[in-house]
């Protein structure tokens, strides 16, 4: 990727605000917590549809999601990811954000200053990579509590309860099951995720000739929620391995690692079940992706 980005157009010199990082966080934070009030009833879903062959498809699970658990039932777990992924999306936006000045920097000499998109393309992917070691065990803990049917005989209790199992059969390397996975889908992902964002920003302030904070709220929200398709376009299967990883036994596990579990998906459902909940999966990243960027757009500029 060589199309050069205008970093001036995008406001991404050095900034003279000491306060840069923590106003990066702040405003991470609460475009994590619009992605999660907002996706948060399409990703039970999809989730289901991961960890599992007994439904026919996403009505079935909203279906059979309303008749035993009511509309209560399509936020459960959601604790955990209100708080662990307005952490992890601040830290998506704070790393990317240093990076982006990190290549403002290290392009000054050159004889054109603009970020590349493979430079946007690194960003996201230090971005992603930092952010894995934090989603990991949030997701974990979260997808555990997601795939509970019913709140009788359920294992776990809730976010505590479910780590204090989850650490007790399986220690510190359980808490964190399905890191590779997400290692990679994060860190590949974000790279996609940001470098398009930027690319549909930069194209935007050219021909329409504006500056970021005079971009319409309309086209943040239509960018993100492009941005979030293109993400999981792009890691989809990676994403199934994971969830599978995560909702396996843990006392009796079925897959020792990765590869083991992409070739019994294989085996047994074949290629179409690393595509299982894909539709769900889409719809919700329109909607959840484009308030993610516009909540962070508008509090950035709130912030000054």
């Amino acid at each position: 990727m060589s199309e050069e980005i205008d970093t001036h157009l995008i406001d991404n010199e050095v900034p003279k605000d000491k306060a840069r990082v923590i106003k990066d966080i702040t405003a991470g934070t609460i475009g994590g917590i619009g992605q999660v009030l907002t996706g948060q009833p399409f990703d039970t879903v999809k989730v289901r549809l991961q960890s599992s062959n007994e439904y026919k498809g996403p009505m079935d699970v909203v279906k059979r999601l309303l008749a035993n658990e009511g509309p209560a039932g399509f936020y459960k777990g959601v604790l955990t990811p209100l708080v662990g992924i307005g952490a992890c999306v601040s830290i998506q936006f704070a790393v990317n954000e240093y990076m982006k000045r990190y290549y403002t920097n290290k392009n000054e000499g050159s004889a054109n200053k603009s970020l590349t998109l493979g430079q946007f393309y690194m960003c996201g992917i230090a971005a992603g990579f930092a952010n894995a070691f934090l989603t990991s065990p949030i997701e974990h803990i979260r997808i555990r509590l997601q795939t509970q049917v019913s709140a009788e005989g359920a294992l776990y209790k809730g976010p505590v309860d479910c780590i204090r199992k989850i650490y007790s059969a399986s220690g510190t390397a359980g808490i964190f099951r399905g890191l590779g996975p997400t290692l990679v889908r994060e860190s590949h992902g974000m790279g996609i995720y940001f470098a398009t964002y930027e690319f549909l920003i930069n194209e935007s302030m050219k021909t329409n000739k504006v500056k970021r904070t005079d971009i319409p709220g309309w086209q943040l929200c239509a960018f993100g929620g492009i941005s979030g398709i293109t993400l999981w376009m792009s890691i989809y299967p990676i994403d199934i391995i994971k969830t599978r990883l995560q909702t396996d036994d843990l006392k009796n596990k079925a897959f020792k690692n990765s590869f083991q579990c992409a070739k019994h998906i294989l085996q047994t459902s074949g290629y179409k079940a690393f595509f299982n909940g894909f539709s769900v999966c889409l719809l919700r990243a329109f909607p959840a992706n484009a308030m993610t960027f516009y909540a962070f757009e508008l509090a950035m500029r709130a912030l000054g």
